[in-house]
């Protein structure tokens, strides 16, 4: 790393999620799920915006006709940034109101990926009761997989022939091989699995334009790099957060890492101890992220 960790934003966030650049405006948006927040970041200011949305909100993605399109707990919605109105595209869960969405990303080819998982996780109703959904740039929904208990970080190849995704509870990095014409995945199998002796759970995802995955571990303390190739930690980054949640590549280079941490779960003892819980970190690396895709619909 070429320059230390630096705490950027001081949100004490409760669940600080889903750092997502815009690499054309130079600004990262991100969310705070539990206070059913989004957070409009511009590093060149150092000012943070914060919209009201009045649902919990798990992802944002930019949208390449203006605005963004979130996940939000009882669907997907697009969102003026100007006079913060939403618009749902689709309610694929909306049997399902015990379920939220969580994660999700912008292919390569401009179609919006998401996925769902039971809003308490503490019941047993919550196992495998997520599913991973995409929403077409014709503003169609199509269920791609189901049987996924957190549905979590997900990114794709430097080619974009593999797409990447973390069931978090089963402590596996998934890979599929992906069909960027047709959107569809095949071919699932385990490419890296978090060890025990980590203490932590993986969480978001960020992959750089040698490959390599940055995964966030929640209860882990740090960002790991992982070879998906090999299955081997490349480089542990600690965080002085035990919750970090996810990264995201970003600045004019690309090169610098954005990471997101949360204050969910933690006692007063414990926030005593790591007061800087919920911030937004930053930090200068030697390698160049893969870009963030916009929504083409």
């Amino acid at each position: 790393m070429t320059a230390q960790l630096e705490l950027i934003i001081e949100s004490q966030a409760l669940q600080g999620e889903c750092p997502c650049w815009h690499q054309e405006k130079q600004l990262l948006y991100w969310v705070d799920v539990e206070k059913k927040q989004l957070h409009v970041y511009q590093p060149e200011t150092k000012t943070n915006r914060t919209i009201e949305l009045g649902k919990l909100v798990g992802c944002v993605v930019p949208r390449k006709s203006g605005g963004v399109v979130l996940g939000l707990e009882n669907g997907l919605a697009a969102l003026d940034l100007e006079t913060e109105e939403l618009i749902y595209l689709g309610s694929p869960e909306s049997d399902l109101p015990s379920n939220r969405f969580n994660d999700g990303k912008c292919d390569p080819a401009g179609r919006f990926l998401a996925g769902t998982m039971h809003r308490d996780q503490d019941e047993e109703a919550a196992k495998e009761a997520g599913s991973l959904y995409s929403l077409d740039r014709n503003l169609t929904v199509r269920r791609l997989l189901g049987d996924l208990t957190v549905s979590n970080g997900m990114g794709w190849s430097p080619d974009y022939s593999t797409m990447y995704l973390i069931d978090s509870p089963t402590k596996n990095v998934f890979a599929f091989d992906y069909d960027l014409k047709t959107g569809n995945i095949s071919n699932r199998r385990v490419v890296v699995t978090i060890p025990d002796a980590s203490g932590g759970y993986p969480d978001g995802m960020a992959i750089d334009q040698e490959g390599m995955i940055w995964v966030a571990l929640w209860a882990g303390f740090k960002i790991t790099r992982w070879n998906p190739h090999t299955g081997e930690l490349l480089q542990s980054i600690s965080i002085p957060a035990p919750n970090v949640t996810s990264c995201t590549f970003g600045g004019l280079n690309m090169n610098e890492l954005y990471i997101t941490t949360a204050r969910k779960d933690m006692d007063e003892a414990a926030l005593a101890q790591y007061p800087q819980a919920g911030g937004v970190f930053w930090l200068k690396t030697d390698v160049v992220g893969l870009k963030n895709f916009e929504f083409i619909g």
